[in-house]
C-alpha cells in the first residue's frame, strides 16, 4: 500500500477523499489555487500547496504543477476525484511514469470509453446494446446521409466529451446543419475537438446508471444502478438509489450488461455505465464515467461499502473488500439533493460569502460539503455547494426526509437552488415516480406559462 496520496481536486470530492485516506492510516496532500487557500480540503489534509492562480487551466488542470507538487511533498499516489483531469489519460500515463500510482482505472481503457465514437463499437463487440448512430461527422455530406440513414428525431454529440456540452437535439433536416455547426464550435471550445457523431433520439426515457467496480485479481461485479432522470440540461439535480420503477428482469439484463461491457475491456478500479432506458423497457448504452461520481454516496448508503476505499485499495494491487459472487440487494432507498451557489429561477451562478449555514442532521443524514459560515464560493469553479444525501427503508420516507433536509438547511448570503429543489421533491408526478429526463424542462415550462 501507498503511504501519501495528493488529491488533485478541490471542494467536497477532496475533502471526501482525505476523509477516507485518514480512516485508512495514509496521510494526504491538498492542492489549491490561490483562490482556495482558505478552503477545508486545504485545511484538513496533512500537507497542501499552491499550484497556481484562479483560473483551472494554471491550477487544477495543471499537470506540471501537480506532479511538482506530488515529488515535493513525497506523495506516491495521486486521487483525480471527479472533473478536472479524473478522465485524462495522458494525466494518468505522466502519473505513472513519474512512478506514481494512479488511482484510477487503466489510460488505455480511459482512452476507449473517452472516445464516444469507440466506446460505441466496444459495446456493440461485447453485445451491449446501443442506439443507432454514426461514426465521425466532419463533412455536411455525411450529416445529411447519416440523418437520413437513422431517422429524426436525432441528437448530435461531441466524440470527445459529455456533460451536456455540444450536445444538440435535432427533429427535421432543416436545422440540422445549423446544429452541427454549433455543436462542433461548442466541442472545440470544451475539449479542443469539433467533432461530432449522431445518435438516434430517444424520446422521454429515464436515465438509468449502474456502479461497476472490478479489482486486479479478475474480479468484474456491480453495485446496483441508480436513477438519474432529474436533469437540467443534461446536469443532474437529483439522484437516486435503486431506480422506484426498473422492472427486475429490466435491472437483471442491464447489470449483466454493465459487468460484461467492464469485463470485455479489461477495466479496473471504479466506474459507472451509463443507459437510457425507453419508454417501451429497452435499454441503451450512452457513455461511461471511468472515475468517481459525483453521485456515489447513494450506493454508499443502500450497499454499505466505502467506494473511496475500495479505489484506494484496488490501486494498491488488493483484492475487493467483499465477495462479489454473492448477490447484493440494496438497503432501503437513497436520495441525493445537489444544493448549488445559484439563482433558483434564472440559474445563474450566484458566487459570494456565506453569512449564515445551518446544515441538517439526523439519522440517516449525509452532508458531504466544504463549505462554511464565511467561506466566499468564488466565481471560478463549479456551483456545487453540498450534497445532502438522505436514507431510509424505503423511497416515500426517504423523500420525507429530503423534505425535512430542504426544510432546516439555510444558507444565507448568496442564493442557492434550494427552493427549485423543494418544488421537485412536493411534486406528485415526482413522487409517483412518472418522469423521464424532460421532467425538469417541462416543471420549467410550466412555470413560465403560469407566469
Amino acid at each position: 500500500m501507498f503511504k501519501k496520496v495528493l488529491i488533485a481536486n478541490r471542494g467536497e470530492i477532496a475533502l471526501r477523499v482525505i476523509r477516507a485516506c485518514k480512516e485508512m492510516g495514509l496521510e494526504s496532500v491538498a492542492v489549491h489555487s490561490t483562490a482556495d487557500a482558505d478552503a477545508l480540503h486545504v485545511k484538513f489534509a496533512d500537507q497542501a500547496v499552491c499550484i497556481g492562480p484562479p483560473p483551472s487551466r494554471q491550477s487544477y488542470l495543471n499537470i506540471p504543477m501537480i506532479i511538482s507538487a506530488a515529488e515535493v511533498t513525497g506523495a506516491d499516489a495521486i486521487h483525480p476525484g471527479y472533473g478536472f483531469l479524473s478522465e485524462n489519460a495522458d494525466f494518468a500515463d505522466v502519473c505513472r511514469k513519474c512512478k506514481l500510482t494512479w488511482i484510477g482505472p487503466p489510460p488505455d481503457a480511459m482512452r476507449l470509453m473517452g472516445d464516444k465514437i469507440r466506446a460505441r463499437a466496444a459495446m456493440n463487440q461485447a453485445g451491449v446494446p446501443t442506439l443507432p448512430g454514426s461514426t465521425g461527422l466532419n463533412v455536411e455530406s455525411d450529416v445529411l446521409e447519416n440523418a437520413e440513414r437513422i431517422g429524426f428525431p436525432i441528437i448530435l454529440k461531441a466524440t470527445a466529451g459529455g456533460g451536456g456540452r455540444g450536445m444538440k437535439i435535432v427533429h427535421d433536416r432543416e436545422k440540422l446543419v445549423e446544429a452541427w455547426a454549433m455543436g462542433r464550435t461548442e466541442a472545440q471550445a470544451a475539449f479542443g475537438n469539433p467533432e461530432m457523431y449522431m445518435e438516434r433520439y430517444c424520446q422521454k426515457p429515464r436515465h438509468i446508471e449502474i456502479q461497476v467496480v472490478a479489482d486486479k485479481h479478475g474480479h468484474y461485479t456491480h453495485l446496483g444502478e441508480r436513477e438519474c432522470s432529474i436533469q437540467r440540461r443534461h446536469q443532474k439535480v437529483i439522484e437516486e438509489a435503486p431506480s422506484a420503477v426498473l422492472p427486475e428482469e429490466t435491472r437483471v439484463k442491464l447489470q449483466a450488461a454493465a459487468v460484461r461491457a467492464i469485463e470485455s475491456i479489461g477495466y479496473t478500479n471504479v466506474g459507472t455505465l451509463e443507459f437510457l432506458l425507453d419508454s417501451d423497457g429497452s435499454f441503451y448504452f450512452m457513455e461511461m464515467n471511468t472515475r468517481l461520481q459525483v453521485e456515489h454516496p447513494v450506493t454508499e448508503l443502500v450497499t454499505g461499502l466505502d467506494l473511496v476505499r475500495e479505489q484506494l485499495r484496488i490501486a494498491a494491487g488488493e483484492p475487493l473488500s467483499f465477495d462479489p459472487t454473492e448477490p447484493r440487494r440494496p438497503r432501503g432507498h437513497a436520495i441525493e439533493l445537489r444544493i448549488n451557489a445559484e439563482d433558483p429561477t434564472t440559474f445563474a451562478p450566484w458566487p459570494g460569502r456565506i453569512t449564515a449555514l445551518h446544515m441538517p442532521g439526523g439519522l440517516g443524514v449525509r452532508v458531504d460539503t466544504h463549505v462554511y459560515s464565511g467561506y466566499v464560493v468564488p466565481p471560478n469553479y463549479d456551483s456545487l455547494l453540498a450534497k445532502v444525501i438522505v436514507h431510509d427503508v424505503d423511497r416515500p420516507s426517504a423523500l420525507r426526509r429530503a423534505r425535512r433536509c430542504l426544510d432546516e438547511m439555510v444558507i444565507e448570503g448568496i442564493r442557492t437552488n434550494i427552493p427549485f429543489l423543494r418544488r421537485i421533491v412536493n411534486n406528485p408526478d415526482f413522487i409517483r415516480g412518472d418522469f423521464d429526463t424532460g421532467f425538469v424542462a417541462r416543471l420549467l415550462a410550466e412555470r413560465s406559462s403560469a407566469a
